[in-house]
């Protein structure tokens, strides 16, 4: 409510009283915001935490992989032929020619005039493949037009082939429904389409196959064909044009047939491990440096920061420190960090890495390696499972998190409930002024009264 009108009647600067007591009360106020303050940044705080916990957990993942130990690079002189490799494969050199490439199967259906007109109705078409799978599609109460046959068809996964709808041009009968195998190669042809229950249905897609005859049926057939290449001059057939572990741990990909052989050298890679071991104590300095900025005092502000004495920051930084330092148990001449060129600084807590002995150790002691990071019990076993317990949904730092935000709604009830109790006291000061300024008002007209009285009747004893 306004104040400004007060203490006109008496003279007072009762508005300026007024204001200066809401601004004293208002400094118990003060201490809840800080509070609330200090509350949110500790919210905000633990969700940094749980970001680094997380970042150093995915680095850990990504070290816990068999593959990238012994891992391989792939070179080849042309891009008609794509080769990746795992460290199943052992390094040396291919020659891949390839004479054809594997094809899929493509079936085209007698002309229709229409391709929104109902082909009879239900009906279930029963589709069999090279491989012998076999799966019916049913029609019941479906759209049974070429348009609503083809739609069915993609439809269904299950069935083996895909559909589309041609449009020839011609004037009479322009569209035809064509049918291809999902997967490419021979097995995966489909042998037969058979149609129950609906006649105008099975005019148009019954069909047996005959590989030999390109128009049987009524059909327009174009046969499957299986990829055809030598490796090494070794004669391969296979259904894919990716061919998976043809050589062990090699992926290959065929993607152009050519008459010239293409060479591939596999050969070790030890880069993607020694990257990998590299992001990883990245991310522990990150994190160890996040710990010590959330948790830092300074003396001489004698201010802490959001988690200074939390001992949450710490329980997870110890965890991360014993996960990553701890000695890992086998029979391997590299057992701890140290042996990999990986030293603790005692004054910093940070990693740091001797670059040379670290690949040292990744070009003579692999397998060693492997053991040291891989598993549970292994380093990154150890860091992904103990990060787990503070990061997973529902744990360590969301239960303090939640914790925190009650207290920030008990902060905000505590707020609110003092500041309407300082208002009501400030609307009771301002009653009372009111009535003061009335009296003094009043007191001043009876006092200029009675000077007035008093006045003239000293004029009148004075003429006298």
């Amino acid at each position: 409510m306004a104040i400004s009108s007060i203490g006109v009647g008496s003279g007072l600067k009762l508005d300026e009283l007024l204001e200066d007591l809401r601004k004293t009360e208002k400094k118990s106020l003060v201490v809840i915001q800080n509070r609330q303050v200090a509350n949110t940044n500790k919210i905000s705080a633990y969700g940094q935490l749980k970001s680094g916990l997380s970042e150093l957990q995915a680095a850990a993942k990504k070290l816990n992989s068999e593959d990238l130990y012994g891992a391989v690079k792939t070179t080849a002189n042309s891009e008609d032929i794509k080769v990746s490799g795992t460290a199943k494969a052992a390094p040396g050199q291919y020659a891949i020619k390839v004479t054809s490439l594997a094809t899929r199967q493509a079936l085209t259906a007698p002309a229709q005039e229409t391709r929104d007109t109902a082909l009879g109705e239900g009906g279930k078409i029963t589709v069999t493949l090279a491989n012998g799978k076999e799966h019916s599609l049913d029609m019941s109460g479906k759209d049974t037009s070429l348009q609503g046959v083809m739609n069915a068809i993609n439809a269904d996964a299950e069935l083996g082939m895909k559909a589309t709808i041609i449009n020839t041009g011609d004037p009479q009968k322009p569209y035809h429904l064509q049918l291809s195998a999902t997967e490419t190669g021979k097995a995966a042809s489909i042998t037969s389409i058979k149609v129950e229950n609906n006649d105008a249905l099975a005019d148009v897609l019954n069909i047996d196959v005959d590989p030999d005859n390109p128009q049987a049926g009524g059909f327009l057939h174009v046969k499957a064909s299986n990829a055809e290449l030598t490796i090494n001059g070794i004669p391969i057939t296979s259904e894919s044009n990716t061919l998976k572990d043809t050589v062990e741990g090699l992926e290959i990909t065929l993607n152009k047939a050519s008459s010239e052989a293409i060479n591939i050298d596999v050969s070790k890679d030890d880069s993607k491990a020694a990257e990998a071991i590299k992001e990883y104590v990245a991310a522990y300095n990150k994190f160890n440096t996040s710990i010590r900025s959330l948790t830092a005092y300074n003396p001489d502000l004698k201010q802490g920061s959001a988690l200074s004495g939390d001992s949450l920051a710490r329980e997870a930084q110890n965890a991360m420190r014993e996960a990553t330092l701890g000695h890992v148990n086998g029979d391997g001449e590299i057992r701890t960090l140290i042996g990999l060129g990986i030293n603790l600084n005692p004054k910093t807590g940070e990693l740091e890495i001797d670059d040379k002995k670290l690949d040292a150790a990744l070009k003579n002691n692999m397998a060693d390696v492997q053991k040291m990071f891989v598993g549970e019990q292994a380093i990154a076993g150890r860091v992904q499972k103990a990060a787990e317990d503070f990061v997973k949904k529902g744990g360590r730092i969301d239960k303090a998190q939640e914790g925190a935000e009650k207290i920030g709604k008990t902060l905000q009830d505590q707020y609110d409930n003092a500041d309407k109790r300082i208002e009501e006291k400030m609307e009771a000061y301002r009653k009372q002024f009111v009535q003061l300024d009335v009296m003094i008002n009043r007191m001043q007209g009876t006092s200029n009264y009675l000077s007035q009285q008093l006045s003239m009747l000293g004029n009148m004893n004075s003429s006298k």
